[in-house]
């Protein structure tokens, strides 16, 4: 590997046939089996055979738009979606070593059913499940399930102070949704399970805690019925690009994914986020900064902006994202890459404009590119997602509790 920089973190971000809104009109893109689970099986097994540290499921409580906060009435792009966490659960046993990293919506799901959901991801995967936790603040979602109401806006009102407002809110109750899912994954120690037929006891009740947790947005109980995951703690993620969910990324995440568009600009966000994690109690604690970039990628960089150009047309509109839009070689995405790890990124979650294409083009062309540069593995070298990342199994935050004789306070007695 490199003797100046460490080896990168890659990772792809799977949603529907790309992410240009045209894709699905690509010679690749297989719309017909969109809906299927051996097209979600085969991106995830081309991406494992590129050897990346993990993939992402997206997901959302609405349909697709156009429209950045309004649902649409186009008839021309992918409309519709498969559960996020369900297809990571599908393709899970069908694959050996890349991570499965799932989209939930935290504004309008509970933590005790999502904490749940991904330990049992993480025990059909063996150790390789991770989340990505989501807020949304659109009206038309919450209208699906009528517990709460937001203001309709537009995407120039984002820093308005009544917007601002709301959005906060949410990444408040974001946090403490992933608060509530650690202590549940915590609330069952290791060996609660005893399972001796001889003796006839199959789990060791004083093991299994309650984790009490009363917050401004939930009230929780305990404890979880579902044992410790394999891997103690799930990988938690999550998507910034602001100084709000900066703070969510440096107090909870373990991997925060970043939109910036340059170094400079990579060099700052990362500063923010470092300072707040210091701030947060955790400066000792890893904490993976990977840049978000949507890519098109060809031999001939002519031919990358070419087939975005027609995209564009296709879709009637000049395709823009939150992340940086590259196009060009594997070559120069290279370069580009490591040009930001300088800046401080740790890793990549790249989002292929067209995954027919442009996936193969980064497991066959990129990958092999940072290999020879000695900047990206050459095999796997652990067994779970937390082992691939750098990442230590934590442990149980209740394992040495200092309980009472009786009914122990934070244990669930016989």
């Amino acid at each position: 590997m490199s003797a100046t920089l460490p080896p990168l973190h890659l990772a792809v971000a799977l949603d529907g046939a790309g992410w240009h809104p045209a894709s699905w009109r690509e010679p690749q893109a297989r719309p017909h089996d969109l809906f299927t689970a051996d097209y979600w099986a085969g991106a995830v097994a081309e991406a494992e055979r590129g050897l990346l540290d993990f993939v992402t499921f997206e997901d959302a409580l609405g349909l697709q738009s156009s429209h950045p906060t309004e649902p649409d009435t186009r008839t021309d792009q992918v409309r519709g979606r498969l559960d996020a966490v369900l297809i990571a659960a599908r393709v899970a046993p069908l694959t050996h070593h890349i991570g499965l990293v799932p989209t939930v919506i935290a504004t309008h799901t509970e933590p005790f059913h999502i904490s749940k959901a991904i330990a049992t991801l993480d025990y059909v995967s063996a150790g390789r499940a991770g989340v990505r936790v989501q807020i949304s603040a659109k009206a038309h979602e919450a209208a699906h399930f009528g517990r709460r109401t937001f203001p309709r806006f537009g995407i120039q009102e984002l820093d308005a102070p009544a917007v601002r407002d709301v959005t906060a809110e949410l990444f408040e109750e974001a946090a403490d949704y992933i608060e509530v899912a650690r202590r549940l994954w915590d609330s069952w120690e290791d060996d609660a399970e005893i399972r001796d037929v001889a003796t006839g006891r199959f789990i060791d009740r004083d093991k299994l805690h309650y984790i009490d947790f009363e917050g401004k947005h939930f009230s929780v109980k305990g404890p979880s019925i579902t044992p410790r995951p394999p891997q103690g703690q799930p990988v938690v993620s999550a998507l910034a690009h602001r100084s709000v969910p900066f703070q969510l990324v440096a107090h909870s995440a373990d991997i925060g994914y970043v939109t910036a568009r340059d170094a400079d600009q990579a060099r700052a966000v990362v500063a923010e986020i470092r300072a707040a994690q210091e701030a947060a109690g955790r400066a000792e604690e890893p904490l993976h900064v990977f840049g978000d970039l949507v890519v098109f990628l060809d031999d001939d960089p002519t031919a990358a902006a070419t087939r975005l150009a027609r995209l564009n047309v296709l879709a009637g509109y000049e395709y823009t994202s939150d992340a940086k839009i590259f196009t060009g070689t594997p070559i120069q995405l290279s370069d580009f890459l490591r040009e930001l790890q300088q800046a401080g990124l740790s890793g990549f979650r790249l989002r292929p404009g067209v995954i027919g294409s442009d996936l193969p083009a980064i497991t066959r062309g990129l990958v092999p590119e940072l290999q020879r540069r000695g900047a990206f593995r050459r095999a796997y070298e652990a067994v779970t997602l937390r082992g691939l990342l750098g990442l230590t199994r934590p442990a149980n935050r209740y394992a040495n509790a200092n309980i009472g004789p009786s009914e122990p306070e934070g244990t669930v007695g016989p």
